[in-house]
């Protein structure tokens, strides 16, 4: 998959190249184009049992494969302010708190366009017997599992690899907290 112009969206020739997936620059009228990384946020929440808050995908990419609640950041707005709002939207609760966890590069193909992220992880906390609610379009439903190991993190088929190098470093630091 490779993000590319058949025209100069400036010039409308057809001169234009990809300058290593960073930008694109046209050699007629000099337009170029940066490929940002686009920011993205996801939720690691525990609930009192121990167990981690997962959706199932409603669409693709990686549909019915386990992510956090989370999505990309809207412009103008914060991380943390995408985690709040990511939550009421697809899981229909507030959190309580936020902590930051750290932040992995991901890969996000969708429609034949590949769209590299810096997703930011949080550890969230919802209120005392919050009810979920998945959203329609987004999410099929919810899985709460136990992830007290490696093996079991193994075993978990998740959407994307940012967020088992996540799980895996909140093992760690669940680890060394104790």
């Amino acid at each position: 998959m490779k993000n590319d112009f058949n025209f100069c969206p400036a010039c409308g020739g057809k001169n234009i190249q990809n300058v290593k997936m960073r930008k694109w620059l046209c050699q007629d009228c000099g337009f170029d184009l940066y490929n940002n990384v686009a920011s993205a946020v996801g939720l690691v929440i525990q609930n009192e049992d121990g167990k981690i808050l997962l959706e199932k995908r409603a669409k693709e990419p990686r549909k019915g494969f386990l992510a956090f609640p989370g999505g990309f950041v809207d412009p103008n707005e914060s991380a943390e302010e995408a985690c709040i709002r990511e939550c009421r939207e697809e899981i229909g609760v507030e959190p309580l708190s936020l902590k930051y966890i750290a932040s992995f590069p991901n890969t996000y193909d969708y429609k034949n366009i590949q769209y590299k992220t810096c997703d930011m992880f949080f550890e969230a906390v919802l209120p005392k017997g919050a009810k979920l609610h998945a959203q329609e379009g987004e999410v099929l439903g919810f899985e709460e599992v136990f992830v007290r190991n490696e093996e079991e993190l193994a075993a978990l088929p998740l959407a994307f690899e940012s967020a088992r190098k996540t799980l895996s470093l909140w093992l760690k630091n669940k680890a060394h907290s104790v």
